[in-house]
């Protein structure tokens, strides 16, 4: 395996974490005006590296069940249920088609941002620097910016969720106090690095686990279908549109997932890391996703759960309506429910640092602490403004968000099986470098030719293409993939012709 040196890189632990006396390269890179304050960050034993790969040396963490902890942690909460529960609600869709475009959807796409869970490991590099071998150095740079408003608007969205359940604790709680608190706990995990969103993430999962089927319990006899009240049989663009949503949401993370595996055992089989993340991913997703199917599909003949719910804008009520029962310990379990929303949250924010660093040199030489003040100062108005209209503001971003995801993850993966076929053909070293990386011509001509595809195949209530409008339902995340990774293998054949050894 190509291996990433730098004489001046100092001690890493296996964790993650670095020497306390000394700052290593990327501390060194960083702007004067930081320097001080990295230094004192770095004796509490704060994570400070930037965006430079991991070399292999320090890729040691022999933990790799971690890469289950991780995800399953981060979406097997209630953020989860939100996305389920669309089906019912947005799309108008019977119990039987949401969960069965569930199963279906989750079984497939759940791979993806399991496959890009291996690049971390094995490469050492997070996912906006490793797409500079297929996107270039220059060009790559777009999908860092979209990755910057993505990992945004999921913040937003989950600091809403988590806020709302918050808020239905207690009459002395409102959806804005909610949404600051969920705010400030992801900021403060996200601030202390990377060893502590893997220590955290494998301890916040728990309280759900054990939520689970006590709300299932107290749902009791509520969720039996035949009690449903009646919906119009589902036309297949409803029962496509809902499933390019599971879809949007499953493969967005794979602008995430390497990021959360840079110290991880470099050795350790690929298949093992796949297996691990993959079901980190499809049991969350499954088990969440179908309560929040059946909850919304109940809820309108429950008429606690209806009040509670608010014609589908108050994740929190509704599931505040559902522990009711339990009294004292239903608002306890409600409460853990909520703070466990930032384990979804801190991933995300550790990435859109990342992300924000890797647009150009100039942003790199600004520590990772900064770009996460920054996100969460945005984050806290934004989501309150949209948890005025949830559902909304949840299908049109996680759609357009599934519409380049699913195009940035054909063209990685098709440099990646097609023409490097193995993770030992990378270049480590090369990641700052133009002139050794893709030049990049065939990702940019892919993702125009990919999106050019998806504006006629999507359906957004401000907008409906034509292929759509004709009835298939919104398949931008499939046209969208199909066209750039058909694009990207022909237009990267000619590009590797042209510039020989790039």
């Amino acid at each position: 395996m190509a291996e990433y040196s730098e004489s001046k890189t100092m001690p890493i632990s296996s964790a993650g974490e670095k020497s306390t006396t000394d700052m290593n390269v990327d501390d060194e890179r960083q702007l004067g005006v930081f320097r001080k304050v990295t230094q004192f960050l770095l004796r509490w034993g704060i994570e400070t590296h930037g965006i430079s790969p991991i070399p292999i040396e320090k890729r040691i963490d022999k933990r790799i069940y971690q890469m289950f902890t991780i995800w399953f942690a981060t979406t097997f909460n209630i953020i989860m249920f939100s996305t389920g529960s669309s089906g019912p609600v947005f799309f108008s869709l019977s119990i039987k088609d949401s969960l069965l475009v569930i199963l279906v959807v989750n079984i497939i796409t759940c791979a993806i941002p399991a496959c890009f869970a291996v690049f971390g490991p094995k490469l050492g590099m997070r996912s906006m620097v490793l797409c500079r071998f297929s996107w270039g150095y220059y060009v790559a740079a777009l999908p860092s910016i979209l990755n910057v408003f993505t990992l945004q608007s999921f913040l937003i969205l989950n600091s809403i969720i988590g806020g709302q359940a918050l808020a239905a604790v207690s009459d002395k709680l409102d959806d804005t106090l909610g949404i600051v608190i969920i705010a400030l706990i992801s900021f403060v995990v996200t601030l202390c690095g990377y060893r502590f969103i893997h220590w955290f993430e494998k301890l916040v999962w728990i309280p759900n686990v054990i939520a689970f089927p006590i709300l299932l319990g107290l749902a009791g006899g509520h969720l039996n279908p035949s009690t449903y009240p009646a919906v119009l049989p589902a036309s297949a663009a409803q029962i496509i549109s809902f499933g390019s949503v599971v879809a949007s949401v499953n493969i967005s993370w794979c602008t995430i997932t390497p990021d959360c595996g840079v110290y991880h055992d470099a050795e350790a089989s690929a298949t093992k890391i796949f297996i691990y993340s993959y079901l980190g991913f499809f049991i969350p997703a499954m088990a969440w996703d179908m309560m929040g199917a059946a909850f919304a599909a109940a809820a309108p003949g429950v008429q606690s759960w209806s009040t509670g719910f608010q014609d589908g804008n108050d994740m929190g009520g509704l599931i505040a309506a559902v522990l009711a029962p339990a009294g004292g310990f239903g608002k306890f379990l409600l409460v853990l429910l909520a703070v466990s929303t930032s384990a979804a949250c801190a991933p995300n924010l550790y990435s859109f640092a990342n992300s924000f660093m890797a647009i150009t040199p100039i942003f790199a030489r600004v520590p990772r602490y900064v770009f996460t003040v920054i996100s969460t100062a945005i984050l806290i108005p934004l989501a309150i403004i949209g948890a005025r209209s949830f559902y909304a503001v949840l299908v049109a971003i996680v759609n357009i968000i599934g519409y380049w995801s699913t195009i940035f993850a054909a063209i990685v993966l098709t440099e990646h099986f097609l023409f490097r076929k193995n993770y030992f053909s990378y270049r480590i070293e090369d990641w700052d470098k133009p002139n050794k990386l893709p030049v990049g011509i065939a990702a940019l001509f892919a993702f125009l030719g990919g999106f050019g595809m998806v504006i006629p195949s999507m359906s957004q209530q401000w907008y409906t293409g034509p292929i759509a409008n004709a009835g298939t339902g919104d398949i931008g995340v499939i046209t969208g993939s199909v066209v750039a990774a058909t694009l990207y293998a022909i237009l990267r054949a000619l590009e590797k012709k042209a510039f020989s050894g790039r």
